[in-house]
């Protein structure tokens, strides 16, 4: 007798054990969970930002916190910089309707929606070509009217993630972050329809100096969370295939969120192991090596030659994306595009010039060659390689920049140091301090990226331990 070669593969064409059954289907569960968390934390990413943001200084379109003294590591949240005035803002389509934001002239910004995904830049590489101007952000599927001479945009989620950055000045000590604040403070946000004496004034708190949390959840509110946001975008927002995948594990839009006792330990694992699996991701490497920047360095590009939207040529990159949105938050075509002297630069160390993890316990020289080509200016800051959060020390300022007098040497390079302690006859402008028996990351920023940049002309050294 002959059979069909599936059902030779599958029990002999009978029913399963039912005890094999039970678990093969927890492990279809177990697994979709995990590609959810892993397709989700772009959402959740900024979800977590919004919630610790919004407990600590207000809700409302009017509310645009500022980092008036910079954000430091007391700053839980992925990859910030320490070295730009920091104006961040969610706002709310949903009940506010359309919004009109008059952004200022010389931002560095962007509007995202809640996947993180780029509505447009603003500033240089945006539409107002760094002279500001009115931003229309419409809400999903809008059918009302347009007014014309607007920058009109309408965005896949209800949730518009604000992320403003203005450039400090040079001091008599180091960067002035007073002109960038000024510049800031002259953003106004108000609903298209509004009568001008409706229009709440605007709020701008200074969020430097305070402890605030807003990472993503690391337990099982992080699937309460996803819920919700399910529940209160539009369908349209996610593709009928990824619904699917939340379906499965009992998120579903409208429906009650009810695991019951195995699920909620299949979700709690979930949440315990994906993150893990990121990060050996990252750990691990690209066998394709797209990610690399240099053929003779160990530099990485966190977009790894994809676009924005982590779209490589024939495939959307969604491990690239998993690996950047758990360190890092905000992708936009201005930090992606080879765009000359106007958008930016964010080369990636993990490892020395020997491919050895950067270890806090250690000391390393970051040697940047003369006339770094950044037409704004230049930064370099250390990072937890986790989730991105700035390593907490006696040093709140994990970062340093060209505001300030660095030291340079007799070519016209500059050293920058790191290390638990600050080697001899280095000042306080060259040395970043790093947690021992804790690995880090080095983050290199050119803001105003050069030709001589992209031509590889110029190239950061590796890190190098000294000691």
């Amino acid at each position: 007798m002959h059979s069909p070669p599936l059902v030779e593969q599958v029990n002999d064409g009978n029913w399963l054990d039912p005890d094999e059954a039970q678990s093969l289907r927890d492990e279809q569960f177990y697994q979709r969970a995990i590609y959810a968390y892993q397709t989700m934390l772009p959402a959740l990413n900024v979800i977590g930002m919004r919630d610790g943001s919004e407990a600590v200084f207000g809700t409302g379109y009017n509310v645009l916190p500022i980092w008036k003294d910079r954000m430091d590591s007391r700053t839980w949240v992925p990859t910030p910089n320490a070295d730009v005035i920091y104006s961040m803002s969610y706002l709310d389509l949903k009940v506010s309707g359309p919004l009109v934001v008059a952004a200022p002239a010389n931002v560095i910004g962007m509007f995202t929606d809640f996947f993180q995904r780029t509505i447009t830049d603003v500033g240089a590489i945006g539409p107002d070509r760094a002279r500001g101007g009115l931003y229309l952000l419409l809400p999903p599927n809008y059918d009302g009217h347009v007014p014309d001479s607007y920058f009109s945009f309408e965005s896949p989620t209800y949730n518009v993630f604000l992320f403003f950055r203005t450039v400090m000045a040079k001091g008599e000590k180091g960067p002035d972050p007073s002109p960038a604040v000024a510049l800031a403070e002259k953003t106004r946000i108000y609903p298209l329809w509004a009568q001008e004496k409706e229009i709440r004034a605007m709020e701008f708190p200074n969020a430097s100096g305070k402890r605030v949390d807003m990472m993503y959840p690391v337990d099982a509110t992080y699937w309460d969370k996803l819920k919700d946001f399910v529940d209160y975008e539009p369908t349209s927002a996610i593709t009928p295939e990824l619904r699917g995948v939340l379906a499965s594990i009992g998120i579903v839009k409208g429906l009650t969120f009810e695991p019951d006792q195995r699920q909620r330990e299949l979700l709690a694992k979930a949440v315990e192991v994906a993150p893990r699996m990121i990060l050996a991701n990252r750990q691990l490497g690209r066998a394709d090596g797209r990610d690399r920047y240099y053929e003779d360095r160990q530099y990485l590009r966190a977009w790894a030659a994809a676009t924005a939207e982590w779209m490589q040529e024939s495939y959307l990159d969604i491990d690239q994306r998993a690996a950047f949105f758990q360190y890092a938050y905000s992708s936009a075509p201005a930090m992606v595009q080879r765009t000359i002297g106007a958008g930016s630069k964010y080369p990636v160390a993990f490892c020395d010039e020997n491919g050895r993890y950067l270890d806090g316990s250690n000391t390393y020289r970051m040697r940047l060659p003369a006339h770094p080509p950044a037409a704004f200016f230049w930064a370099v800051t250390a990072y937890n390689i986790t989730d991105g959060t700035m390593p907490e020390t006696d040093q709140l300022l994990p970062s340093t920049n060209s505001y300030y007098d660095v030291a340079t040497n007799e070519d016209g390079s500059v050293d920058i140091w790191f290390g638990p302690q600050q080697p001899e006859n280095v000042g306080d402008t060259n040395f970043i301090q790093t947690i021992p028996n804790r690995h880090f990351m080095a983050v290199l920023r050119l803001y105003g990226a050069e030709v001589e940049f992209f031509d590889q002309t110029w190239k950061p050294d590796d890190l190098v331990k000294v000691s």
